[in-house]
Parts: C-alpha cells; structure tokens; sequence
C-alpha cells in the first residue's frame, strides 16, 4: 500500500469525490492523525494521512 501524507483530509477527499475516485467512506482518528483510504483505477489500495502536527510546525 502507498501512503500519502496530506496537509488537509477533507478537502482532498473532497476533490477525488468530485473526481469519482473510490473512497472508502471510513476515516479513522488517532493521536498521530487521520487516516483514509482510495482505490486508484486498477484497484490499488491507497492511504492518506494528515498528521495531528502540520508538516511546518514539524520542522521549524
């Protein structure tokens, strides 16, 4: 599986909706960030991931 950190779950969710991505409508929360996940079109599993702590405030 391919994991990709996003700085806004939501809104990208949002935008592969209006995309007709596959998304599965379950997002878990965890002390660590919120997790979902897609199907791309050859049925890969796909997992995004916003961090609790923006990536900014990470690394300053």
């Amino acid at each position: 599986m391919v994991n990709y950190r996003v700085e806004n779950l939501d809104q990208v969710l949002e935008q592969l909706r209006a995309e007709g991505v596959q998304i599965d409508e379950r997002v878990e929360e965890y002390e660590y960030g919120r997790f979902a996940w897609i199907t791309d079109p050859e049925g890969n599993r796909i997992e995004l991931w916003q961090p609790l702590v923006p990536f900014a405030e990470e690394h300053s």
